[in-house]
C-alpha cells in the first residue's frame, strides 16, 4: 500500500462501562482496504499519542485504529490529580473494556496491541473473546529483581524514597518532573508501588488471588514481544508474568537490537519510528492466521 496514503485522526470521546469520559482517536483505513480494527493498549502514564506513529501506519495498512488516554491520563485527565480516586485495574475492565466494544465490529475481525500495561490489562477484560490476536511489547512482571543490578537500585530507590516523598508533596505521583511520562493519580501510584514488590506482580498479592483464574480463562493467541536491552522489562520478567496465560497459545519473542541493526530498543523504543520495521511483522501475524504456540526464540 502507498506510503503516503493520508490518514486523517478523529477524536472522538468514549464512555467508560462507569460513564466516566475518555478521549480517544480513531485512524481510519481507506473503506476499500480495511482489513481489520485493531486497539492499542498503552502503557502506564503514556499518552495515546505516543503511538500516533504506528496508529496511522497501521491504519495505512487496512487496519483502522483506536488509540486511547485512560482516565486521569493525558486528555482524560481531570482539571485536578489531587484528590482523583480511582483504581488501577479501571484502565481495563472500565475503559479498555469500553474500547472492546466500540471497535467490535462483524463485519472485519479485531486485534490488540499492548505496551507494557497493556499485556496486563488484557487479561483484566471480561470480553477479550471479541479480540482474535494479541500481541504485547514489554510486558513484564515489574518486580525490581527482574532487573540489571543498575536499574534494579534506580527502581528501589524510586519506590522507597523518591516516590513517598513526591506524592506527600503533591497528592499525585508528578511523574513528569522526572522525565517519566504522564502525572499519575495516587491509586495509580500506590497500587503499582504495592504489586511491583511481588516476583509474580499482583498475582503474588494475597488479595488478588482471583486474577489467577481470570487470566487462566483467556484462549486467545498471543504474541510476546520483549527486548534484551529492555531494563525494565526483560525476557524473565515477560516469562514470569505472561505464564499466568496458561490456556493460552503464546509465541515469547526475544528481541537483540545487534541483530535487527538498531541502536537500542530498551521500554519504550518499540513504537519509535526507528523500529518500524517491527510494526510491518506484527501486522502481519495478525493477517497470518497460524495459530501461537507455547515457543520462545530470540530475533
Amino acid at each position: 500500500m502507498s506510503p503516503d496514503l493520508s490518514v486523517v485522526p478523529q477524536h472522538l470521546t468514549l464512555n467508560a462501562a462507569d460513564g466516566y469520559p475518555l478521549v480517544a482517536t480513531l485512524y481510519t483505513a481507506p473503506a476499500v482496504s480495511c482489513r481489520a480494527h485493531l486497539l492499542m493498549a498503552g502503557a502506564t502514564g503514556v499518552p495515546q499519542r505516543f503511538y500516533r506513529r504506528f496508529a496511522e501506519h497501521a491504519a495505512r495498512e487496512g487496519f483502522t485504529t483506536l488509540t486511547l488516554d485512560y482516565r486521569g491520563i493525558g486528555l482524560s485527565k481531570p482539571a485536578q490529580l489531587k484528590g482523583f480516586d480511582m483504581n488501577y485495574l479501571d484502565w481495563a475492565s472500565l475503559d479498555l473494556a469500553a474500547a472492546v466494544d466500540h471497535m467490535s465490529s462483524d463485519a472485519v475481525p479485531l486485534f490488540m496491541v499492548g505496551h507494557s500495561f497493556g499485556g496486563h490489562a488484557f487479561g483484566l477484560l471480561n470480553n477479550t473473546d471479541r479480540i482474535e490476536r494479541f500481541c504485547t511489547f514489554a510486558t513484564g512482571a515489574g518486580w525490581h529483581g527482574w532487573m540489571p543490578p543498575a536499574e534494579r537500585l534506580r527502581v528501589w530507590t524510586m519506590w522507597n524514597v523518591i516516590g513517598p516523598l513526591l506524592t506527600r508533596w503533591k497528592g499525585y505521583l508528578p511523574w513528569s518532573l522526572l522525565g517519566m511520562g504522564e502525572d499519575l493519580p495516587l491509586g495509580v501510584y500506590q497500587q503499582w508501588r504495592h504489586w511491583c514488590s511481588f516476583p509474580r506482580y499482583f498475582f503474588d498479592d494475597p488479595q488478588m488471588q482471583h486474577l489467577n483464574e481470570r487470566f487462566a480463562s483467556v484462549k486467545t493467541p498471543i504474541r510476546a514481544v520483549n527486548a534484551l536491552d529492555d531494563h525494565w522489562a526483560p525476557p524473565a520478567s515477560r516469562d514470569a508474568f505472561m505464564a499466568a496465560y496458561r490456556q493460552a497459545p503464546q509465541e515469547h519473542i526475544t528481541l537483540d537490537p545487534s541483530q535487527l541493526a538498531l541502536k537500542s530498543i530498551g521500554h519504550m523504543g518499540y513504537f519509535r519510528p526507528h523500529a518500524a520495521q517491527l510494526w510491518g511483522d506484527t501486522l502481519d501475524w495478525f493477517q497470518s492466521g497460524q495459530p501461537s504456540s507455547r515457543t520462545s526464540r530470540t530475533t
